[in-house]
Order: structure tokens, then sequence, then C-alpha cells
């Protein structure tokens, strides 16, 4: 195995022996060679649309469901890695079949072996060091390419769930993963098609908003609690509202409260969602904590997406996954049928009495924000804000994260501070007051409602009369898996410049790719908070 597609990885350049994450070898390698397997029916996609004949939406559909399951932390399950490759070959097969020239020699051609451990031996021989490449900046721009191609296809998958979806996304990442197996383009070509995996997120994310409001109406501000009430209780955590949905309805009236955990926290705002009067609040921290966090909750756990951390033998019972996730020996879920989950819920003991840990707030979307812009920039005019800053992106367990917690706590009174994603959890809970009834914290969401901080810059900027760039506004990001790297070739599509990154730079970035995006973008990467206040703020 090789792997270094997460900010975590060993050592700081890959890991060859296991998983920082707890991928194993054989996991590792099926991913890969599913990712293979992708790349031909991507060729085979492309030459059919070359030829004029139309590739089918459900091909798309599946693809991005494929693509996402090689996503950090998302599926362990060796067992689960066969199919996904042999209906890859399928699918291309039947592509292939109607077109008059034959696909080129590799992933087009590829053969799957009988058994999973032809399987895993194959993997071996297709990682991420196989692609053919010989100038190892073009090399890294590839990798990162199919980085930040896994985000999109997350993001697409979400957006297809609720209906949402265009056939140019889906043509775009048939092209990205077979564009990895080309070797006629030269750097600026290969700088180009990574940027334009960023325009196409842009798309992917708008598509992912109008699902997400379209169904549950656009997010208000909402006081959630953090502390729990007596009674039976089930924990949702992952990404994905349409679980979460079904899982309210069809607990409604059984006794059995429901709480979030990580990124499900913003599903508090949403109207549709929060108005079942047993989603109570939200349980725990980030992803990360997951082993001490499971195990403390006296109900059943249901993984939606991606963030499943092997489970500890005292919860592995209780946890339950459902939709791409899979852990071996946990229960999977499948159709949308929670009946497991709430037998399981039913039989523990659940909370023996209520708890009051205080509250915290989310639901600042664009609408949201938008709503009071007017206020917001009186604000500004006055001198009363000075500056904004997008705290945002991932949490994890890696060391210099709590730069993000003292940058936060340490940014002046007159500032305000927007943030997603579970990087949240470093700070979300702090009270930061208010300037003129504007929260100084602002919770927008999840990690794809980057859609929204974008939109709310571009509406200031319009307000101001200038570039988004020249707004009092800077980004602090943190990145961990591969829906951060299509969010950050997204803002560097956008023209973004001056943002700060840390807690560490990708791995999969050589020297002369970083020089370029910092002598373009002025990209960084973090100090300390007091240097970068400073460096911002004067």
């Amino acid at each position: 195995m090789f792997c270094y597609q997460c900010e975590q990885t060993a050592k700081g350049t890959g890991c060859d022996k296991l998983g920082v994450c707890g991928k194993k070898p054989e996991v590792s390698d099926l991913q890969d060679l599913l990712v293979y397997a992708l790349t031909g029916l991507g060729q085979a996609a492309v030459a059919a649309k070359a030829a004029g004949k139309d590739v089918p939406l459900e091909t798309g559909r599946f693809f991005s469901k494929a693509l996402f399951t090689t996503l950090t932390n998302v599926n362990f399950d060796p067992a689960d890695f066969k199919p996904w490759i042999e209906e890859a070959v399928a699918k291309r097969d039947a592509l292939a079949a109607g077109l008059a020239a034959k696909l080129p020699e590799g992933p087009a051609t590829f053969r799957p072996a009988a058994d999973l451990a032809g399987l895993i031996a194959q993997g071996g021989q297709h990682g991420l060091k196989d692609i053919p490449e010989a100038d190892p900046d073009i090399l890294s721009l590839k990798h990162t390419l199919l980085f930040g191609l896994k985000g999109v296809a997350a993001y697409a998958d979400h957006a297809a769930i609720l209906g949402q979806e265009d056939p140019a996304v889906y043509d775009f990442l048939y092209e990205g993963l077979a564009a990895t197996f080309s070797t006629d383009k030269d750097l600026g070509a290969w700088v180009g098609l990574v940027l334009k995996c960023g325009e196409v997120n842009l798309r992917t994310m708008e598509l992912l908003d109008a699902a997400n409001t379209g169904a549950y109406g656009h997010p208000v501000p909402t006081e959630v609690p953090l502390g729990h009430k007596a009674g039976k209780a089930i924990l949702v955590s992952g990404h994905d509202l349409k679980d979460l949905k079904v899982l309210l309805e069809q607990t409604a009236g059984k006794g059995i409260a429901i709480y979030t955990h990580g990124e499900m926290l913003p599903a508090h705002g949403y109207p549709e969602l929060k108005k079942h009067p047993h989603f109570h609040g939200h349980y725990g921290t980030a992803w990360q904590n997951q082993h001490k966090e499971f195990a403390a909750f006296p109900g059943a756990i249901l993984m939606t997406t991606n963030c499943i951390q092997k489970p500890a033998d005292s919860y592995l019972g209780n946890i339950f996954t459902t939709g791409l996730v899979g852990w071996p020996g946990a229960v999977h879920v499948k159709n949308g049928d929670f009946a497991p989950v709430i037998e399981k819920a039913l039989a523990m003991p659940g909370f023996a009495a209520d708890e009051d840990k205080g509250t915290v707030m989310t639901g600042f979307a664009r609408n949201a924000v938008l709503g009071v812009a007017g206020a917001v920039i009186d604000a500004v005019k006055a001198g009363k804000i000075r500056h904004f800053f997008l705290v945002a992106g991932c949490d994890g367990a890696k060391p210099g994260r709590n730069y993000y917690t003292e940058f936060v706590e340490k940014a002046p009174a007159d500032t305000v501070v927007l943030t997603l994603a579970c990087g949240k959890f470093r700070f979300f809970d702090k009270k930061l007051g208010d300037i003129g009834g504007i929260p100084r914290l602002l919770d927008m969401g999840q990690c794809n409602d980057a859609y929204s901080a974008i939109q709310v810059a571009v509406a200031l900027a319009k307000a101001f009369d200038c570039g988004v760039n020249d707004l009092p506004l800077s980004l602090v990001l943190s990145w961990y898996e591969q829906k951060a790297v299509a969010i950050l070739l997204t803002l560097l599509h956008l023209g973004i410049k001056n943002m700060r990154l840390g807690p560490t730079l990708p791995a999969f970035l050589t020297p002369n790719v970083l020089n370029f995006l910092v002598e373009n973008y002025d990209i960084k990467p973090i100090s300390t908070p007091e240097e970068d206040l400073k460096a911002i703020l004067g």
C-alpha cells in the first residue's frame, strides 16, 4: 500500500504499512484497484461522448458513489469492494461495445481477478505510484486532481440522493480520472485541469445546496442543546441529511430522542428537520473523538457517509453503518430501513437523567447572514466590525490543531468569526459575544456549505464595490481529507488569495507546485495565532 491522501499521513510523507486512519493494506490496495477500474470506465465514457453516444445518467451516479467509497474514513470492509470493481468493469465493457475504435491498453482493458485475494494482488500493482508519469510535478498535479475528484464525487452523490444532478459534473469526473493516465499534457495544461476541478466542485456544491434547501428549507439560526434528556437515544454521525430525516420519521412516537454528532450538528438549523419534537440536541464533538464519546453513549449509533473510525469492542455491537459506509463486524443497514437501529436503541438503557451542558448556535447559512447584510455593512462602515475571519475546515487528531482554538480565542473583540465543517469543534462552544446584535461566531454549516460562505463573500464584495480579495476577510483553513482538497481547488479557481492552510501542507504537493501556489495565490502555512493575527490585522 501507499496512501497520502489525508493530512495525517504517516510521517507527513505517506502510509505504506497501515493507514493512520485504520485502513489495512488489503483495503488500500482494493481502493486503488477500484480507482483503476473507474479510470477505465472514465476512458470508455470519454470515448463514447466523443463518438456522439450518450452515457447513461445511472453510470454517473454509480461512478460518483464508487469513487466516494475510496475517500478517507468511508469503507474499511474488503468484501464490499469486489462488487464495486466488477460493476465498474461491466459498465466499461457495455460502453466500449458500442465503439468503433479500441480503447487503449491499461485500465480500459483490465480484467478483474475472480476472487478477493486475486483482486488484492492486482491492487498492489495499480496504486498511486503506478500512475504513468515521469515528471514529478505533473504526477503531483495528477494526484491532486485525483483527490479533488474524490471530493467532487462525494458532493455529487449527496446531491443526487436528493434528486439534484448535472451531467456535466459526471462528464468531468470521467474526463479527469481518464486524464490521469494520459501523458500528452504539459504542466500548464495540468494546472488548468486541476483548477477546472475547482470550478466543477463549485457547481457540485451549488447542486447540493439546492438539494438540501429544497428538501429541508433554508437553515435558520437555532440554539442547540449540548446536554441530554432522560430516555432512549440514537446518535447520528456523518453528513447525510436524508438518512437523518428518514430516521426521524421512523422514530416518531417511539420515545427515542435523536442526537447529532460531528458534521451533523448543522442539521438542527433546517426547518423540515428541526420540526420533529424528538430531535433533541448535539452530543460530542468531531470524528476523531469517537472512541471516547461513542463508548459513553447509552444508545444506538448510526454512521452515515464518511467519518467512521475503527469501533472499539465496547460499542461495536451498538454501531450501525448505512449507505457507502462499511466496517467489518458492524451491522450494515440498507434501503433506509432503520428498524435494527431502533430495536437496539430500545433495548439499551438510554440516559438515566436529564443533564444541561449549555447550548451552541448553528444555522447561519447564506440566507440567514445575507438577511442581516445591511446591519453587517453598516457595522463595518462604522468601524464596529474591523475584520472577518473564515476559520473553517476539517478537524483531526494530529498535534497542531489547537492553533485554531487559540486563533479564535485571541481574535480581537471587533472581529467576526465565520466557521463551517468539523474544524469548528475546536471552538464551537466559545462564548464570543456579539457586535451590535450580530454574533461574533457564526456557524455556517457542513463542509459543503463553503458554497454559502462563498455566496456571502461575493455579496459583500458587491455591496462594497470591490473584489473578494479586497474585503476585510481572511481565510484560515484546516484540512484533513479529499473534500477539503476539492474546496481548496474551488477557492483557487475563484482566485482567492492570502489563504492560510494547516496544520501541515499536503504531502502530495512537490516544492515546485507549492511554489506555484505561493507565487500566484499567496497561499501560506499557518504559523502561530499571534503572528498570523498581527500579519493580517497589522
